[in-house]
């Protein structure tokens, strides 16, 4: 039989983060609580810089964006886990699975991505300060938001092309929450030495070029931060990085801990939880980070909160 005919009609199922039923309505509480938090707090952080005409600077740009690809990140696995969990149906068509690896790797991607984009911003606005308006105008904001875009739907089609090649048995199980490339290669029945070559490229390249930048970036700072004379603007300068940093940091360890659990441990419900972490937890833990370290971000917000109590 054809790959492509035999893909058409198969239909996977995912296996959750656990199969004891007593667990699934612990687990539909916990993952529609988290969910809801993410959303509400992401869409918060957006609606609290566009309703601020002082929030309207490159930094908070980036900001709005990076939530708003938090909201579409965590809506790409989450939802569709909480069906199954709640109608306790693990199945899933092979196009919707499809469909949900080719937006995590472009929501996951863009994550990346963007914050390598809001360290440069911070590079420029304190190695460069007298510069900063000129160089990161409205216009090259906007640019690289899109760049990034780009790059990260290109390498996310090239991906989704690959896997049409492959064939999979009826009723195939995937030991995850969600449809990962990584697990529905191992799973597929013909050969993948191409589509694992590219997945590798891809990884390194997307990963250890924004990495690079990022330390280059940091390291800059550092560099300029110890030039300064005063305390006071040593502190200024390196407070509007802190929450950036927190953000990288939760990011790029969470995903560490998931490869390294993958790496150590061949236990799926281990790995499974450990991606929790990415998915949906880091998401959610963002608008907190920018909220309780930023006073501007927290003073729009309680003024948009005040604003809509006061509406009849």
């Amino acid at each position: 039989m054809e790959a492509e005919n035999h893909t058409e009609v198969s239909q996977f199922f995912l296996l959750g983060l656990s199969e004891d039923p007593e667990l699934q309505p612990l687990l539909l509480g916990l993952f529609l609580s988290m969910y809801l938090v993410t959303v509400f707090g992401n869409l918060l952080i957006i609606l609290a810089i566009s309703s601020a005409s002082h929030l309207h600077t490159p930094m908070y740009f980036f900001l709005s964006n990076l939530s708003f690809i938090d909201i579409c990140f965590v809506s790409t696995t989450v939802p569709k886990m909480l069906v199954n969990i709640h109608t306790q149906i693990k199945g899933i068509s092979y196009m919707g699975c499809l469909t949900q690896v080719y937006f995590f790797m472009i929501f996951a991607g863009l994550d990346n991505l963007l914050l390598t984009v809001m360290a440069y911003d911070r590079f420029v606005a304190i190695c460069h300060p007298l510069h900063y308006t000129v160089i990161m105008n409205p216009r090259l904001c906007v640019l690289l938001v899109l760049i990034c875009w780009l790059i990260i739907f290109s390498a996310s089609l090239l991906h989704i092309l690959l896997m049409r090649r492959l064939a999979f048995a009826l009723g195939t199980k995937i030991p995850h929450f969600f449809c990962e490339l990584a697990l529905i290669l191992k799973v597929a029945q013909s050969d993948t030495f191409i589509n694992n070559i590219v997945l590798y490229v891809a990884t390194a390249l997307l990963c250890v070029f924004p990495v690079t930048g990022i330390l280059y970036s940091y390291s800059q700072i550092v560099s300029s931060l110890l030039r300064m004379s005063s305390t006071a603007s040593k502190y200024k300068a390196f407070s509007t990085c802190g929450s950036h940093l927190c953000v990288v940091s939760l990011f790029y360890g969470t995903g560490l801990g998931v490869y390294l659990s993958s790496a150590v441990t061949h236990s799926s419900n281990r790995n499974s939880i450990t991606s929790v972490m990415y998915t949906v937890v880091t998401p959610m833990l963002n608008p907190f980070i920018y909220t309780l370290r930023n006073k501007d971000v927290k003073g729009a917000l309680e003024r948009l909160l005040s604003r809509a109590a006061s509406c009849p």
